[in-house]
């Protein structure tokens, strides 16, 4: 017996009346039947409902062959009646996520003719698959035509259309349906085949914001965010630029110059760091008799590409520079040679002190799990007589 499917009759509905057809155990769970359920499975990228079956908690929900599978914490009595209620506000979630999604997509095509081929609802963005690219300035179009619709406050119809009536409707499809198709259409925006629930009217829906696109699989994935967590995330964002305006000493409409400033400054310093390192490793450099075998350097806190900086210095002056730069219990190093190999005395140092690292002939760099000058030493001379 196939369950009489309340969702697809009224969107709206969140508590009704049920008869338990069949009750059995599933994992640490139970799954359970019903002759009519307002609970929507999990199908067409939108999550199953969730709420109560009497006392029990209703986990989720999936479809086959016409019955509707809720899974449920605890098992309920076949033959029993039980009020079933729907979480309202994750339904409501659900449906300005779906409905928003139907008229992006419907203006997509509509607009440039790409085919919505990956839909899903996650618990942050909605993720919309085009089968075609998409620049910034269409996405602008497309999301201001989006949220007009929302503001005309267009219907949003569902129904299963007969044989000959569907041969008569251009609508969109994911894929190839048999049997009954179920219709929803948007005027002037979308029309296509789904099993979802939706909005009655498009102003439900509230507001359609798109947060993000990138390239996916020769097209575009474009996510999106619709009613109330696209005010969620304005109120989120609103705050960060109020918060980032306090600390610049800036109005909200000047952030964007705020930080642009502060990045120019910060260039600047990192652009007089770098001369008085270079200052610093070049003296270093300077105290190394030219052509001696090795010159050794230790300099805490330095980045990996200033322990280079100061390993290459080194090298200028000797046939093997080597520079460590002790953090913690462990220290960074670089090995390098103007005209030798240092990979097998990288490789040595290594085996005697732990670590990683690697690179190729004329530059070996890494961490060791050493920090103790004398004993880092006196490794490295013998990974350099090995």
């Amino acid at each position: 017996m196939q369950t009489e499917k309340l969702y697809e009759q009224d969107a709206t509905l969140r508590a009704f009346e049920a008869t338990v057809l069949a009750c059995e155990p599933h994992g640490a769970h139970f799954r359970v039947t019903l002759d009519r359920t307002a609970f929507f499975p999990e199908g067409g990228g939108q999550p199953a409902d969730q709420g109560t079956l009497g006392e029990a908690h209703v986990l989720d929900a999936h479809a086959r062959d016409g019955v509707v599978w809720h899974e449920v914490d605890r098992a309920l009595q076949p033959g029993a009646r039980v009020q079933g209620l729907v979480d309202d506000a994750r339904r409501m979630d659900f449906t300005q996520q779906h409905s928003g999604e139907h008229i992006v997509s419907g203006i997509v095509h509509r607009l440039y003719g790409y085919d919505n081929v990956g839909f899903h609802i996650g618990s942050g963005a909605v993720t919309l698959d085009f089968n075609g690219e998409l620049a910034a300035s269409d996405l602008a179009r497309v999301e201001r035509m989006a949220n007009e619709a929302v503001w005309r406050d267009l219907p949003v119809r569902a129904y299963y259309p007969d044989a000959e009536a569907l041969a008569h409707i251009a609508y969109r499809s994911k894929k190839e349906i048999d049997g009954a198709l179920r219709i929803v259409e948007v005027p002037g925006c979308d029309v296509c085949a789904c099993c979802g629930t939706h909005v009655q009217r498009t102003g439900e829906i509230g507001l359609i914001k798109v947060v993000d696109c990138i390239r996916y699989k020769g097209g575009v994935r474009v996510s999106i965010l619709c009613g109330a967590r696209a005010l969620q995330d304005a109120c989120d964002k609103h705050d960060s630029v109020r918060q980032i305006g306090a600390m610049l000493c800036a109005k909200s409409a000047e952030v964007v110059q705020g930080v642009r400033r502060l990045m120019d400054e910060r260039d600047a310093l990192k652009a007089q760091l770098d001369a008085v390192w270079g200052r610093v490793f070049a003296d270093l450099a300077a105290q190394t008799p030219e052509g001696a075998p090795l010159a050794v350097a230790f300099l805490p806190d330095l980045a990996p590409a200033q322990v280079r900086r100061l390993a290459s210095a080194l090298a200028e002056r000797a046939q093997v520079g080597a520079a460590f730069s002790p953090d913690g219990d462990g220290c960074r190093f670089a090995l390098c040679a103007r005209d030798a190999d240092v990979r097998p005395a990288g490789k040595a140092l290594l085996g005697a002190l732990g670590g990683r690292g690697g690179g190729p002939r004329d530059m070996v760099q890494g961490s060791v799990a050493c920090a103790d000058e004398e004993a880092i030493r006196a490794a490295l001379d013998a990974a350099l007589r090995a």
